[in-house]
């Protein structure tokens, strides 16, 4: 699958190296495409094309990206109409709390600023170290993902099982409302309450 992805951070380097190991087909989009610091994605397989216009190059377009960040990115990215976008973002001030909550979510902003595309929640409430390696001796990492179209959902759950975590359909895209604070509580976690970067949320059955 031809996946772009937008943004250069941890999380979108851990995502583009573990899809090419995957097979995918994996571009990251960066300002200066000739910038010789991504030389170990590069050898995974993983191109840097240029941001502007990187969104006709994608099936599926990733943001993986600041909060800020998101609409310029947008913008330089062109159309998305018809395409997967998977807002893999969390609406964070700097004192790590959510900008944005309760009646609206992030995913449900970028669907407006991006009309036509398939926007997908996913891959947000985690760290990219669990991205890079989602294995835990206890069992899988579960992956929520929330949207409203079936076909776009079911594509995104199948790159989350790509990378060994347990996709679950959440229901639509208004539950993103829910899933940007479960990423603010993995966030504390890790970090106010000193877990480090090595956990992650499962799903347990009876």
């Amino acid at each position: 699958m031809d996946i772009v992805i937008l943004g250069a951070g941890n999380v979108g380097r851990a995502l583009a190296g573990a899809w090419a190991k995957q097979g995918h087909n994996v571009m990251l989009a960066v300002r200066d495409s000739n910038r010789r610091d991504f030389e170990d994605l590069e050898d995974e397989g993983v191109r840097l094309i240029n941001a502007a216009g990187a969104g006709r190059h994608g099936e599926v377009v990733v943001l993986a990206l600041p909060w800020a960040a998101v609409p310029a990115a947008l913008k330089d990215a062109g159309s998305l109409k018809g395409r997967i976008v998977v807002d893999a973002t969390n609406p964070l001030t700097p004192e790590m709390s959510l900008a944005v909550g309760h009646t609206d979510s992030a995913a449900e902003t970028i669907a407006r600023l991006a009309p036509g595309a398939h926007v997908i929640k996913a891959f947000n409430t985690t760290g990219a170290h669990n991205m890079a390696d989602s294995t835990y001796p206890g069992g899988q990492l579960v992956m929520p993902v929330a949207g409203d179209d079936a076909g776009a959902k079911e594509t995104v759950m199948k790159l989350a099982a790509d990378l060994g975590f347990e996709p679950v359909d959440v229901g639509a895209l208004s539950m993103s409302r829910y899933l940007e604070p479960l990423a603010v509580l993995w966030i504390k976690l890790a970090t106010a309450q000193k877990l480090g970067t090595g956990i992650g949320f499962a799903l347990l059955r009876r």
